[in-house]
């Protein structure tokens, strides 16, 4: 898919979702302390790797909060068997702030609302600026966004691949509209959020039904029409589909407010050393010299010490840092 790079566009990152994907890509680095920084090296190299690719005019980061949501409180369920987060991650959230914070990116985060909401509501408060936005994560959720106007480039293996999704894609994989994910969605339930549909119906049924019927309100309008099978299964299901609807659509008015001057990717002389000592903190070898071509500057020559050679724990078998092609 060609992007029209010629646009202003607003990055979004799905700072949840790439740090975990950046955690499970990685072998376990540690620095020469023993402190882990896989996760931090592949959501650093993630980020640099979007930011030469989409050229961004303007880029925020969003993450999750620790308080509940409002999605637990409709649902106790919602993501309740989810494992929590393993230490050595936990250990890693604090320094990935850091290097966002060092390379002068707004971070967004609201107690009671999802990273997802936040982006939503950064999105449409974006496109009434007249400004484009591509959304970077893994989380098919946010596909419910894309519109002409708001696109979503997502991983699709481990970090060296990814995808740019917009309306046809989304149609493409799923037979529907963006907007239609969410009722898809509400009649197949979504196993990862611990959350069910409507018994019976998969993602075949469902993206068949919404084709003719096109939204959910309007299928309960005709279950009359329906096999027996399917009716008697979405009468069964009706409060589950619309608890699963809910729960599925991505807020768009979290109390944030978008100001395109404080997100302009744009990391002032004064700053370009802060940000290559942080780099350079976590004992990375490889990310400061991508951080420098990014702002144009030559790279230095790297010679490897002790102290600055990151070590590979048991995670995954890797002979050198400068080995890894992942991103």
């Amino acid at each position: 898919m060609v992007y029209n790079l010629d646009m202003e566009r607003l990055v979004l990152i799905d700072g949840n979702a790439i740090l975990h994907r950046a955690y499970h890509a990685m072998p376990g680095f540690t620095t020469s302390k023993g402190e882990p920084v896989g996760a931090i090296y592949g959501f650093t190299a993630m980020l640099l790797r979007v930011i030469a690719d989409l050229k961004p005019t303007y880029i925020a980061v969003t993450f999750d909060r620790p308080k509940p949501t409002f999605r637990q409180e409709l649902y106790a369920g919602y993501q309740q068997g989810r494992p929590g987060m393993v230490d050595d991650l936990a250990a890693q959230v604090e320094g990935v702030h850091t290097v966002v914070a060092a390379l002068e990116i707004p971070i967004f985060e609201v107690d009671g609302y999802e990273a997802d909401d936040c982006i939503g509501t950064l999105a449409v408060q974006a496109v009434k600026k007249n400004v484009d936005v591509v959304i970077v994560s893994g989380d098919r959720d946010l596909l419910q966004l894309v519109n002409g106007h708001i696109k979503v480039y997502m991983p699709i293996k481990g970090l060296s691949e990814a995808k740019m999704y917009g309306s046809s894609e989304v149609k493409e994989k799923y037979g529907l509209e963006p907007h239609q994910v969410v009722d898809m969605k509400a009649l197949m339930g979504d196993a990862s959020d611990q959350y069910p549909g409507v018994r019976g119906i998969g993602p075949k049924t469902a993206s068949l039904l919404l084709q003719k019927y096109h939204t959910l309100e309007n299928l309960y309008e005709h279950l009359g029409e329906l096999p027996q099978r399917v009716g008697k299964a979405l009468a069964e299901g009706t409060e589950s589909a619309g608890l699963a609807k809910k729960l599925a659509t991505i807020v768009t008015d979290v109390p944030i407010h978008l100001k395109l001057i404080d997100c302009k990717f744009e990391i002032k002389d004064k700053d370009k050393d802060k940000a290559i000592t942080t780099l350079e903190s976590f004992e990375f070898r490889t990310l400061p010299n991508r951080l420098r071509e990014l702002l144009g500057e030559k790279p230095v020559e790297v010679v490897a010490t002790s102290k600055s050679s990151l070590k590979v724990v048991a995670k995954k078998k890797v002979e050198d840092e400068n080995q890894l092609r992942l991103v």
